[in-house]
């Protein structure tokens, strides 16, 4: 099986300047959640196709198994070694207070059978009381986030080299903004809720001024989701271009970000779509194709993990 060669991004402000692919397999399950198994065997189908960045968290209850995907697919001789792989986990926010953060860490890499991560991010700027909550958290569970004393911690946890690199997640410009005027080590990277019907366009400008990488997650929307939107797999528009190109709708969204210069983190454990999600850098969309995506109506779909809270996106659409 010839294996799709996935372009790399570089983390300017990671330890030896790392790379990173542009696309990385999500492993986060919906409320109805995958076994364990299941994903499993979807990473090692993953490896075979020729992914090598994969995306976990610890709240998303899979690092086990990418864990174990991951020893079985050395063992198997699909990778030569942990080298080839790039994994990134995240920090919840149960666990986003300085005393915690090398603790959650040290508990990843345990539950991942790793020494370390290529990089590790602040999933939410809130900080919930610890505890073992249901989701979406009641407001009364909120306290204060201290930013600086955990981004601190982070910082001590790629010094320590138990994370190459290490950036945020659904972080918004003003959230950057404080992190950025104290930080030691800026982050290298910013995951956030992109696609087509959500082109966060100011969030874009504001991150490649700074040398931040933006990952993508929900590219296609996350359509089936508890909380996802169907405004881009039912997008007329989308459709229309996928057909002048001879692809799928998910194929162009994934394109389109592509050529916006973000990162990609696309979740399907379907092997056909496996494989066309990796199908999407030998072609390219016209000054057209933009024009129409550009006039896509926009909509966000992920609120966060707490009920109703003013804080979390500062004001910002």
């Amino acid at each position: 099986m010839s294996l799709t060669k996935i372009p790399q991004v570089v983390l300017n402000s990671s330890s030896n300047r790392c790379s990173m692919p542009v696309i990385a397999f999500g492993t986060a399950a919906d409320t109805n959640k995958s076994s364990a198994e299941t994903t499993k065997v979807a990473v090692i189908e993953a490896i075979k196709l020729g992914y090598t960045h994969f995306d976990t968290a610890s709240v998303y209850g899979s690092e086990d198994a990418l864990g174990e995907a991951i020893a079985e697919a050395l063992q198997l001789g699909l990778i030569k070694s942990r080298g080839e792989l790039f994994i990134t986990s995240k920090l919840w926010v149960t666990d986003n207070f300085p005393h915690l953060v090398l603790p959650a860490l040290q508990k990843s890499l345990q539950r991942l059978k790793l020494e370390y991560l290529d990089l590790y991010l602040i999933h939410w700027p809130i900080s919930v009381k610890p505890g073992d909550w249901e989701i979406p958290y009641s407001e009364e569970l909120i306290t204060t986030f201290d930013l600086k004393g955990v981004w601190t911690a982070m910082e001590e946890c790629q010094k320590l080299g138990l994370a190459k690199s290490i950036g945020v997640s659904n972080f918004t410009r003003k959230k950057l903004e404080d992190l950025l005027s104290f930080a030691t080590i800026p982050p290298s990277v910013n995951q956030v809720e992109m696609n087509p019907a959500w082109n966060q366009k100011k969030l874009r400008e504001f991150c490649e001024a700074k040398g931040i990488i933006i990952t993508a997650f929900s590219p296609l929307g996350a359509k089936g989701a508890s909380w996802g939107s169907n405004e881009v797999m039912d997008s007329e528009i989308l459709k229309e271009i996928a057909q002048a190109h001879g692809r799928t709708i998910a194929q162009v969204s994934l394109r389109w970000l592509y050529e916006k210069g973000v990162t990609i983190a696309v979740k399907s454990y379907n092997k056909e779509r496996m494989k066309q999600n990796l199908e999407i850098f030998d072609w390219s969309l016209t000054r057209e194709d933009h024009e129409k995506i550009d006039q896509i109506k926009q909509i966000r779909v992920n609120n966060g993990p707490v009920v109703f809270f003013d804080n979390l996106w500062d004001g910002e659409t």
